[in-house]
């Protein structure tokens, strides 16, 4: 009969040395782990977002004001499920119409990015791997959905639609869908074992935009050979392996994306706007003012001011407010003398200008008459949104709430 198995005061001694070296292992994972230092106060209670305002106001007036950041990329008021989402001091906060906290989220690192979208709140956050550190939350509650980290550039800049968001560098872009799983990787990759998955490595990235199963990224290639258009698949096949649909070459370095329809990409190119079709095909070119920026020797890339509107895809140049058509990106209207991106609000366009807000109707462009708004000074670009029934407005480091 074999004798039972008995421990030894060896065994003992090996099964502690085991427990201790697994313990210190787990606690240095913990120790360097960027989640350890992060603080998640959620929501009290259920969040009921507030009817949304549907008819233009007479008067407008500072109803609150919250500190938040500039991001690069995040030109816009960062509004979903009716809660206005701002950044300071490491510290992402929801709020409610009114500028009262909902929810926080505070981490002992800085934010790269911040983008709302599938009624959740995606952050960004710059980490050992760069801004690589991604977080996502429900946008009702602030409680976790889905996290995910990687390698990235330390710069990045937000790119974002409704089912896509995602951050691009000069070296490289990634969109993630809702769960975070990464859906594209173009540009430098850290894994060479697998080579020419990538169709134009070295290039330099200027500029990148998406809108559903459409991606547009412009780049420039070294030694000559020139600046590029790309039309892709935000769902390809396989994420690592990139699919470029169409190849369009651009007159030169400050080429850069203005706007994105699901069927077309407006670039501006040397004083004209000119509209591709996903195919490559030229649709249209006009010749147009000046953009703010010379779009080349950027360390990240180009960011377009833009704001969807229910019949317009619309950007702002720095000086005036385009309206484009929303499939073949035309231009339909120039609001003049506006200061940023504005919203729809009773069948007109809320477009803020130095004096206040325009009230435009945008099928003719007429200004039909300007609401007041004392912004104290301030006379730097101005964009808008809505929560409930407050306008919001973003400038500078500031976001306001307007009754």
């Amino acid at each position: 009969m074999a004798r039972p198995l008995r421990r030894t005061r060896g065994d003992l001694v090996a099964t502690a040395a085991v427990t201790a070296v697994s313990l210190a292992a787990v606690a240095g994972v913990w120790l360097t782990s960027p989640i350890r230092g992060s603080e998640l106060t959620p929501a009290a209670g259920e969040f009921t977002a507030a009817p949304v305002l549907d008819t233009v106001p007479d008067s407008l007036s500072p109803a609150w004001s919250l500190d938040d950041a500039p991001l690069p990329g995040v030109h816009r008021p960062v509004i979903v499920d009716g809660l206005v989402v701002t950044y300071a001091d490491r510290t992402v906060t929801a709020s409610d119409p009114a500028g009262e906290t909902v929810w926080t989220y505070r981490r002992d690192l800085d934010l790269c990015s911040l983008g709302a979208a599938w009624g959740r709140v995606v952050t960004t956050w710059r980490a050992a791997n760069g801004c690589g550190d991604v977080v996502s939350l429900d946008a009702d509650s602030g409680q976790y959905t889905a996290t995910r980290s990687s390698i990235s550039p330390d710069e990045v800049v937000a790119v974002a639609s409704n089912d896509r968001i995602g951050t691009v560098g000069a070296e490289r872009l990634e969109l993630w869908r809702s769960d975070l799983v990464r859906t594209v990787e173009y540009g430098e990759v850290e894994g060479v074992q697998e080579p020419h998955l990538q169709p134009h490595p070295g290039c330099r990235i200027t500029s990148a935009l998406t809108r559903t199963e459409h991606l547009a990224v412009t780049e420039v290639c070294p030694d000559g050979q020139g600046t590029w258009l790309r039309f892709q698949e935000t769902t390809p096949e396989e994420s690592r392996s990139p699919e470029v649909l169409a190849d369009v070459e651009l007159s030169g370095p400050g080429a850069r994306l203005v706007a994105v329809s699901q069927a077309a990409a407006a670039v501006y190119d040397d004083g004209e706007l000119v509209t591709y079709l996903a195919d490559g095909r030229e649709a249209g070119r006009v010749t147009v003012p000046a953009a703010s920026g010379d779009g080349d020797g950027r360390t990240l890339p180009f960011a377009p001011v833009t704001a969807d509107l229910p019949h317009h895809v619309s950007f702002f140049d720095g000086e005036r407010l385009y309206l484009l058509g929303p499939d073949d990106l035309e231009v339909r209207q120039v609001v003049e003398d506006a200061a940023g991106t504005g919203v729809a609000v009773g069948g007109r366009l809320l477009a803020p200008t130095s004096e206040g807000i325009a009230v435009v109707d945008w099928d003719t462009g007429e200004t039909e008459k300007t609401i007041p708004v004392d912004r104290g000074g301030y006379d730097g670009m101005v964009t808008l949104g809505v929560a409930g029934a407050t306008v919001v407005e973003k400038r500078g480091g500031q976001t306001v709430g307007l009754t």
